[in-house]
């Protein structure tokens, strides 16, 4: 499994900001933005790569790892 799989993405539409924004809790604050949900996801997972890759260049532990909470379900228990 790649490192940037570990770690959990999220886009989602901002009324706010009027686009979609992507995150990735627990290792990155802020994320990205764009009208285009699929460019921000790819966009998104290219910033992962690079926070993981400059974790290790530091010599930084990664964070805990995000994914396999279920999230999905989770949050349909929710809606």
């Amino acid at each position: 499994m790649k490192g940037s799989a570990k770690y959990a993405k999220i886009v989602e539409w901002s009324e706010e900001d009027q686009c979609c924004v992507g995150s990735a809790p627990g290792l990155i604050l802020g994320g990205c933005h764009g009208e285009d949900e699929k460019k921000v996801f790819d966009g998104l997972c290219e910033i992962v790569a690079e926070a993981i890759e400059l974790y290790r260049n530091d010599g930084k532990p990664l964070p805990p790892a995000t994914s396999g909470h279920d999230f999905a379900n989770r949050m349909q228990e929710v809606a």
